[in-house]
């Protein structure tokens, strides 16, 4: 645990802002694995949606006009936080928006936006995916981090045969399903896990 001080913000705890691309991937990987331990989720595929809802948020699932957007965090003092997700986009994709939407609860105090009245509004569009936002970069590491914890794919990497193991991309397409993600997002993962090269 960090000796860094917090400041809470409603229900959440925040923590400061310090460092580089490490730190906010340590920042991160912390946060997904207080979650998944706090809700009891040990297993592939990680229930997203139950983990959400351990956190007390809603999933509203709609076709979005924008279909360059993928999801939205809206937070509203005094009710549920909502997890918009675009389902004209796949399940590997929509498991994702809603653990990058999750991320953005628990590490950012998010954007205000005035709709009706102020809100605070978190969008996950193709800038997220790209990310080259600091927040959107956090929110990407934490999604990978949640979806596919480190201990469970290091330990269902070691299970496949030695011949997959030598290929990245098998790699990648062999534990792909067991997590019900893409292969590039665990592609992505066992790369930054130094899994692979």
């Amino acid at each position: 645990m960090s000796c860094r001080k917090m400041r809470a913000v409603g229900r959440r705890v925040y923590w400061p802002r310090r460092g580089g691309r490490q730190d906010m991937a340590r920042r991160a990987e912390q946060a997904a694995s207080r979650l998944l331990a706090e809700a009891g989720e040990i297993a592939a595929p990680v229930n997203v949606e139950r983990l959400a809802a351990h956190l007390g948020v809603v999933i509203s699932r709609s076709a979005f006009q924008d279909g360059d957007v993928s999801g939205m965090l809206v937070r509203q003092d005094g009710q549920s936080p909502v997890v918009g997700v675009n389902d004209a986009h796949s399940s590997h994709r929509q498991r994702f928006t809603i653990g990058h939407e999750l991320g953005h609860l628990l590490l950012h105090p998010g954007r205000e936006v005035v709709l009706d009245r102020p809100v605070r509004v978190n969008l996950r569009d193709k800038t997220s995916s790209m990310a080259t936002d600091r927040e959107e970069i956090e929110a990407n590491a934490f999604a990978a981090s949640l979806l596919m914890p480190a201990d469970l794919v290091r330990s269902e990497l070691q299970r496949l045969p030695a011949a997959v193991r030598q290929d990245p991309d098998g790699c990648a397409a062999a534990l792909a399903p067991l997590f019900e993600v893409s292969d590039s997002a665990m592609g992505f993962r066992l790369i930054n896990l130094g899994l692979v090269s």
